[in-house]
């Protein structure tokens, strides 16, 4: 029952509001279980296939969240269940997740992936374009823009950490009518909350280190 007290310590350290998203990549089927039965709704996973084969085992209140790269030619397989989609970075992106949203008949809800990390293998789109790619959205109906996502660099500098974060807090507070600020991983999520995060995505603090 490791997952559980986990997930119990993790609930306890951190505030009632925010979101936690379990990140189960690679993990099996039983350890999602075990966090499902011990309340957890809400799972992220970085690999549609993957996403997809846990979704048709598990109980359908489960919330999915993708929250890798996501490319173009996979929406389709995840559009009809898929809660919220955390790496959107693209136009092209936009416009798929709109077409296969309207072809299933539902709304999708997006995050836009902001690059904030000094990294070339990052993804995201710059903070000079959220503006014009936030009004291009709103020419798609069943696309809902509910806020923004950002991974910091992979660093031990934690004021490097800190002022990325605070950069992408300081863009997200800009705007009134989002509601959530994805950052924060198992290694700085107390920081990502200190500067504002809304949602985190923890996966090794619950599921134990992965095995690749």
């Amino acid at each position: 029952m490791q997952i559980e007290k986990n997930l119990s310590i993790l609930k306890n350290s951190i505030p009632d509001n925010i979101d936690i998203v379990a990140v189960s990549k690679t993990k099996p089927i039983n350890d999602l279980k075990e966090a499902y039965d011990a309340g957890q709704r809400i799972f992220g996973e970085n690999k549609v296939q993957e996403m997809v084969s846990k979704f048709e085992q598990l109980p359908k209140d489960i919330l999915w969240h993708m929250v890798g790269h996501l490319q173009t030619n996979k929406v389709k397989y995840i559009a009809s269940f898929v809660n919220t989609i955390h790496s959107l970075d693209s136009h092209k992106l936009l416009k798929e997740i709109q077409k296969q949203a309207f072809k299933n008949n539902r709304e999708i809800k997006c995050l836009i992936q902001i690059r904030i990390a000094n990294e070339e293998t990052k993804f995201g789109i710059e903070p000079s374009k959220l503006e014009e790619f936030l009004n291009f959205s709103k020419t798609l109906p069943n696309i809902k823009i509910s806020g923004l996502m950002g991974m910091a660099s992979f660093t031990e500098d934690k004021n490097q950490i800190r002022n990325e974060f605070r950069s992408l807090s300081n863009l997200y507070n800009s705007y009134d009518n989002l509601r959530v600020l994805s950052m924060g991983m198992s290694g700085d999520y107390q920081i990502a909350i200190e500067e504002g995060s809304t949602m985190v995505r923890i996966g090794s603090k619950i599921f134990g280190e992965r095995n690749y």
